[in-house]
């Protein structure tokens, strides 16, 4: 049996790139009082002698863990199908990379579960800072980020109170885009199949598509609340078209549910346009291989991601961070949507 193989370390590090340890441990934790030619050096040898840190004596000794942290309350399966995520870790890890900082995904079951990992990763200093998802209007994650002190921001609508900043866009303009456009199609009685009612995001959009419902004088304008997931989607799409008075148009508040609207319709023996029109949030590329093609509400998702990273550094930095408003999602007319059977023009 061969000799255990032995670890490189911070001694082999400073001895192959030929400088001091101190510089060793300057450069790794991303520290001024070395050349930006002599850091670079010193990363490639680290890297070709396979050399990490340990987190723990990283933690011990002050240096930043050059870790993000997102903790997703949703069951992993649906990370896969879900465009939306896929696109926004896209965009963190793009920017993240930049600066040689990882992305800590963590998915939980439950809330308690969520406050239990973000404790964690204080006590351990896994992470520099947290990105927050799916916040709600009363949202107990953020007063505890405050407390455990860490760097965040939050993807979505501004929180009331508090002083942790966001990135977000107004989804009640693109909401009111969206139906107004079915309404000038001639649409009179418009669904919407909207997400989980506990988020922020999801009561912007209903109370824009109520409000808009009202001013317009639309006959009918029922919304289904669904987990965001396609079986629900589906299930809510069944039920509004089962009703005597069965809408003509559907809004989605995603696109895996708006194609499993497009399944139901079809199965019911319902065409689209002809008899429903269909209009998916999240412009992602399912909405333009399916039959027809998708009308969507279209925004630079990746983008997204970028920008909550860079502000999120910011704050890592210690630097002054406000709320950011990125430009709204628009709308992107395509095949599946027409003026209602039997309206002339």
């Amino acid at each position: 049996m061969g000799a255990p193989v032995k670890r490189p370390t911070i001694n082999d590090v400073a001895r192959t790139a030929g400088v001091s340890r101190g510089a060793v441990s300057y450069a790794l934790n991303g520290r001024p009082g070395v050349s930006e030619a002599t850091r670079q050096r010193i990363l490639s040898v680290a890297e070709e002698l396979g050399f990490h840190p340990d987190r723990a004596a990283r933690a011990l000794a002050g240096a930043p863990a050059k870790a993000i942290g997102l903790s997703l309350y949703r069951p992993a399966s649906t990370l896969g199908v879900e465009p939306f995520f896929m696109e926004l870790i896209s965009g963190l890890e793009a920017e993240l990379s930049l600066r040689s900082y990882a992305l800590l995904l963590h998915m939980v079951a439950d809330r308690e579960q969520e406050a239990a990992v973000y404790r964690r990763w204080g006590r351990e200093r896994a992470v520099d800072g947290v990105l927050v998802c799916d916040v709600l209007e009363h949202d107990p994650r953020l007063p505890l980020l405050e407390e455990l002190r860490f760097p965040a921001v939050v993807i979505g609508p501004p929180p009331a109170g508090g002083a942790i900043a966001s990135v977000w866009s107004d989804d009640a303009v693109s909401l009111q885009e969206a139906v107004g456009y079915l309404a000038a199609l001639g649409h009179r009685r418009i669904g919407h199949v909207a997400g989980i009612p506990e988020f922020a995001h999801t009561r912007v959009r209903s109370a824009a598509f109520a409000d808009l419902a009202r001013r317009l004088g639309l006959e009918a304008a029922p919304c289904a609340y669904t987990d965001y997931s396609s079986p629900d989607g589906a299930r809510a799409t069944r039920r509004l078209l089962g009703a005597p008075d069965r809408p003509t148009a559907l809004v989605y508040d995603n696109d895996i549910m708006a194609v499993a609207g497009l399944a139901v319709a079809q199965e019911m023996g319902l065409s689209v346009p002809g008899d429903l029109s269909v209009v998916a949030w999240d412009d992602s590329p399912i909405c333009r291989i399916v039959h027809p093609e998708l009308t969507a509400l279209t925004r630079d998702i990746t983008g997204y991601g970028r920008q909550a990273a860079r502000l999120l550094l910011a704050a890592v930095d210690g630097r002054e961070i406000a709320d950011v408003a990125v430009e709204a999602a628009h709308l992107t007319p395509r095949a599946s949507t027409a003026p209602p059977a039997g309206r002339l023009y």
